[in-house]
């Protein structure tokens, strides 16, 4: 297979100044909206220093009105050796310089019927290889059909204005890469993923290949983007973020809940700690690059629980979760979820 090189998909001449700017200024752009939604906390600020190069930007909100714990993270590294977890998906850039840029960010709300929400843009360059990688999710715990549905209309509406192929290729992928083997369920009701986006026409680069992901993406064929086209991808979507979750926040931030509720949804953080620890990529990534170990970590919940051969009531609020909502679902399409969720009161 031809690098994206040799196809004569070249980056931009200052792509890494490019990316740079991009995911700062997401991470600009997010932190003031949500500032100005929680209306009480601020995110404090600290920057560091990589010694083996590079260094970062990490911006963490505590104890807010809405929030419980947020962070936004910028980071910029590079490096001489990459490490296996990227080596194993990219050999072609063995023995190569290489230099990673992205924002992340976790969101851990107080409220149980807010979901707790995750986003992720980044760009890489190791000679000869680019790509760009990125993607939200969303983890309800006591969802609502109206809610999945905006989250995930808004992302396909980024994703179309690049390309119609994509969304329907990045949210299956989203189910597939949130997912608990342990568990067998998704982390939640998902959104978009999408990784080694390199211009060389295949949509799909995920390890799943007999998955609904890479079979759509097959189906499709070549889908040819170059350099400018990816990076507007990740802008748009990055910059879809706020329109896709504040609406849901506004909707619910002031929704009664019980001790029983908050109960539910910190043994459901346990999941979310779960999949971070294990399975996550990029905690991955940052842990065998000698990343910031505070940075890496800061999307775990402040406050979760374990409980030993938890089942969810037959036929309650909790068990729509398990049974409907960990389950990758044509959120659209498949109208018996209108009536599951209605006999819950869980439709609006």
């Amino acid at each position: 297979m031809s690098s994206p090189i040799e196809s004569g998909k070249l980056p931009a001449n200052n792509s890494r100044e490019l990316a740079k700017k991009l995911v700062l200024s997401l991470q600009d752009e997010i932190c003031s909206g949500l500032e100005a939604c929680d209306g009480e906390s601020k995110f404090e600020e600290d920057s560091w220093d990589r010694p083996e190069g590079g260094g970062g930007r990490s911006r963490v909100l505590k104890n807010g009105r809405i929030f419980e714990q947020g962070g936004v993270n910028f980071s910029e590294v590079h490096g001489a050796e990459l490490p296996p977890s990227i080596l194993n998906q990219r050999p072609e850039a063995k023995g190569h310089t290489w230099f990673a840029t992205g924002t992340s960010m976790v969101l851990h709300p107080k409220n149980p019927y807010i979901p707790t929400v995750h986003l992720n843009y980044r760009y890489f360059e190791a000679g000869p290889v680019w790509w760009f990688g990125g993607g939200a999710d969303l983890t309800p715990f006591y969802p609502y059909l109206s809610d999945t549905r905006h989250f995930h209309k808004v992302h396909k509406n980024a994703c179309d204005s690049i390309n119609p192929c994509l969304h329907k290729v990045f949210k299956p992928w989203c189910d597939e890469y949130f997912y608990l083997k342990h568990r067998n369920e998704t982390r939640g009701i998902g959104g978009i993923f999408y990784d080694y986006q390199d211009g060389s026409g295949c949509i799909y680069k995920g390890q799943n290949h007999e998955g609904q992901a890479a079979q759509i993406s097959k189906d499709f064929g070549k889908c040819e983007l170059n350099w400018e086209e990816l990076f507007a991808l990740a802008k748009a979507c990055g910059q879809s973020f706020l329109p896709a979750y504040l609406p849901i926040v506004e909707k619910r931030q002031n929704q009664a809940f019980n001790e029983k509720q908050r109960d539910f949804q910190l043994y459901r953080r346990g999941r979310y700690a779960e999949f971070n620890l294990v399975w996550d990529r990029g905690t991955i990534f940052g842990l065998q690059t000698n990343g910031r170990t505070e940075s890496i970590l800061m999307s775990l919940p402040p406050l979760a629980r374990w409980e030993y051969g938890y089942m969810a009531p037959k036929n309650s609020r909790e068990a729509l979760l398990t049974d409907v909502f960990t389950k990758p679902q044509e959120w659209f399409t498949d109208k018996s979820l209108e009536e599951k969720c209605r006999l819950h009161q869980a439709l609006d």
